[in-house]
């Protein structure tokens, strides 16, 4: 019975995120309302839109299973660099982006950059949206992962089936409202996941016996809870973290700068005024979550050592500690399988808010920027949005071959989320604030970027030693230095480019 009633409120979850898909899916009436709503979005939509969509399982599943095997290095210096790079990209890259965005007319993240350099030949616009298409596919594979993952750990289902059924959901109501379902869905999506967050670390601190139980078990482990070290599972002690292990964990903060489906965010708010509300909301929202999914994996290992729950070794294991528990909740009567319902909506959310943004921004890659901008197909508003929902269904599809294996979602998410930010976070920065960035430049940063993300992680990281780190912070830097010198080494932008930039920077 508890079963049934947990599972009758995971399906009322879903039912409403498609009947919201179906309300939006009438107001999309051109291909500038599917793909960035047009930008009609209050502050705490854009706020906690954008942060959903960022955070995805990562949250619920990724940080909570790297916190429980390895302690709070890993998991709090990477947190840490969330939160730098979250309140940084609010403050200087939220507004200018806006503005610019508008100025020039520019509806999609490649059409920003085709449009901001005067790229009459589409060259941007192609390239970035390959880029999209590269790194969005296993992103968004990581989230069909996680439901599946969920679903067949909890109900004994067959993975494939459980994940696939999963992403016919999320591919429903982005198909049908585009942005504006997307981004009402992930406000709703935020809110249930920090009431799974809540119950969950509630329930497991008094599963493991206290807070106080939960500190010893944790000291008892060496370098556990040491922010320099970290318990390295294979060798059963502490490890070594050193500051360069340290800036690599942080650069994950390097990545906001080019997460496409976050800038879109900040480019559809109805009023650039109100992003300072927006800033504030998200940033404290991203912060105290990432702390309690850090202690949900901590709480986790103390409910290891109290017997409640099996030992954990591996990351496949580990990142369904938060499912476990809503498990073990479910058995307790049927309001509390309500509450169990609700949390694994939670973490169903997180993989949604993220699953939905991306395919919309992949699919407007390949709608608009390849199919009406590249290769100049001229067709109509009302078949420019149909061409982008079949982007979506076909995109999805990808995902869903890619994901037809179980994995760890915190190694997919890290790899997707360096190459947009060394692809695309240079690029946004210096075309934003850097006047003498040319075309070619930006063209040299996101081919730079993006290629080095596979050369470090697949051929120089593999080294070892000093090389062994994130490939976001090398990439991210060599694609800087390879904008500059290309820009300086490359004819200046024409004075209408310049006058445009000229004239965003004295905006208020």
């Amino acid at each position: 019975m508890n079963n049934v009633v947990m599972l009758i409120t995971i399906a009322l979850y879903l039912a409403l995120m498609v009947g919201i898909g179906i309300y939006y899916s009438r107001k999309n009436k051109s291909a500038d309302d599917f793909y960035l709503g047009g930008r009609k979005l209050g502050p705490f939509v854009t706020a906690m839109s954008a942060e959903a969509s960022d955070m995805s399982s990562w949250l619920l599943m990724g940080l909570p299973g790297v916190a429980l095997l390895s302690g709070v290095a890993e998991a709090g210096w990477t947190a840490i660099g969330l939160a730098v790079g979250t309140w940084v990209n609010w403050v200087i890259v939220s507004k200018r982006i806006r503005h610019y965005s508008q100025h020039i007319n520019a509806v999609t993240i490649p059409d920003f950059f085709s449009k901001r350099f005067g790229d009459k030949q589409n060259i941007l616009t192609c390239i970035a949206a390959l880029v999209i298409i590269v790194f969005f596919i296993p992103y968004t594979a990581s989230g069909f992962n996680a439901c599946g993952t969920l679903f067949s750990s909890l109900f004994n289902v067959d993975y494939l089936t459980a994940m696939i059924i999963s992403a016919i959901v999320i591919v429903a109501y982005t198909t049908l409202g585009g942005f504006l379902a997307a981004s009402t869905t992930d406000f709703i999506q935020s809110i249930v996941m920090t009431i799974a967050l809540i119950v969950v670390l509630t329930f497991g601190i008094k599963t493991a016996g206290g807070w106080n139980a939960v500190v010893e078990n944790a000291q008892a482990l060496p370098g556990y809870l040491n922010m320099t070290q970290g318990y390295d599972v294979a060798a059963g002690a502490a490890g070594t973290y050193s500051g360069l292990t340290i800036a690599s964990t942080m650069a994950w903060g390097l990545g906001y700068f080019g997460m496409p489906h976050i800038l879109l965010r900040f480019m559809a708010i109805n009023d650039s005024k109100k992003l300072k509300l927006s800033r504030r909301v998200a940033t404290i929202w991203v912060v105290i979550a990432m702390a309690v999914a850090i202690v949900i994996g901590i709480v986790g290992y103390g409910m290891t050592q109290a017997g409640a729950i099996d030992t954990m070794t591996t990351s496949t294991e580990s990142q369904r500690i938060i499912v476990i528990i809503a498990g073990m909740i479910k058995e307790l009567g049927i309001f509390p399988a309500i509450i169990a319902g609700i949390i694994l909506s939670g973490i169903l959310a997180a993989t949604m808010s993220t699953a939905d943004s991306q395919l919309l921004a992949a699919a407007s890659s390949v709608s608009q920027n390849l199919v009406q901008d590249t290769f100049k197909v001229k067709v109509s508003q009302k078949a420019s949005v149909v061409i982008a929902r079949l982007a979506v269904i076909v995109i999805a599809i990808i995902g869903v071959i890619w994901a037809r294996e179980e994995g760890s979602v915190f190694t997919i998410v890290s790899f997707a989320w360096a190459g947009f930010g060394a692809a695309f976070g240079p690029v946004v920065l210096c075309a934003l604030f850097w006047k003498r960035c040319t075309k070619w430049g930006a063209l040299a940063g996101m081919v730079v970027g993006g290629s080095m993300v596979f050369i470090w992680k697949y051929l120089i990281a593999p080294i070892g030693g000093v090389f062994a780190i994130y490939e976001l912070l090398p990439a991210f830097v060599l694609a800087t230095i390879a904008i500059i010198v290309v820009s300086l080494l490359t004819k200046k932008p024409e004075q209408k480019i310049i006058d445009e930039f000229d004239a965003v920077a004295a905006m208020k």
